[in-house]
């Protein structure tokens, strides 16, 4: 995990012409995106149509990758972040187990102090459909952005914890990042893409965040 320091971030949503800023404190991202041989260590499945140890895991629903945050975090005895009742998922905001990123913290870190749509030239830091072969690929294998983290554009979108819009859509997801099927204009630090929690799709995966003591 790679320690992401405290900030403030404007998001900003194409549909609604909304934008609005969020303070964050410092936490932990993992650097890249939870890995097919890591999540088979954890659960005994591998879900993904692709198959490799170093590919990111895909075909994980947004309730699957909240699973296997808590079973993670069991397994080497931090507390679980996620209590499921029967309305959903609880966050518990002081455990120091694994979790999803918030919208923020994620946009945060993709962004890595810099303002542009993105952290450096796109075939250099992401696999997208002009380079993939429109295929998945090696988690880490493009050029990190400044604070050491790999694939935040491309590769996979990813799950985060924030209900995209509950007003309009209900009970789904935000996917941020792009993926190895996208054009240019998807990876983009500020892209927003939604999802209902229980689907699975071959290039959505997710990354670890953890809360940090104090």
């Amino acid at each position: 995990m790679i320690e992401v320091p405290a900030g403030r971030v404007t998001l900003s949503d194409r549909r609604t012409e909304r934008s609005w800023t969020v303070d964050v404190r410092p936490y932990g991202l993992s650097a890249v995106p939870v890995t097919q041989e890591l999540y088979e260590q954890v659960t005994g499945e591998r879900p993904s149509s692709a198959r490799g140890d170093r590919l990111p895991v895909e075909g994980v629903s947004w309730q699957e990758a909240v699973r296997f945050c808590d079973a993670l975090s069991a397994r080497e005895g931090l507390s679980p972040a996620y209590r499921v009742t029967a309305d959903g998922p609880e966050w518990d905001r002081t455990a120091d187990g694994y979790r999803l990123p918030t919208e923020a913290e994620w946009e945060h870190a993709c962004r890595a102090g810099t303002t542009e749509a993105r952290y450096g030239p796109l075939d250099e830091i992401a696999w997208h459909r002009g380079n993939s072969g429109e295929r998945l690929h090696e988690a880490g294998g493009r050029r990190p952005n400044a604070w050491g983290l790999h694939d935040m554009l491309g590769n996979v979108w990813e799950w985060c914890w924030d209900v995209y819009d509950p007003e309009v859509y209900g009970s789904y997801r935000v996917l941020r990042g792009g993926g190895w099927f996208d054009e240019h204009w998807s990876c983009r630090a500020s892209v927003r893409r939604r999802s209902h929690p229980t689907l699975r799709i071959d290039d959505v995966g997710f990354r670890l965040a953890r809360t940090l003591p104090g």
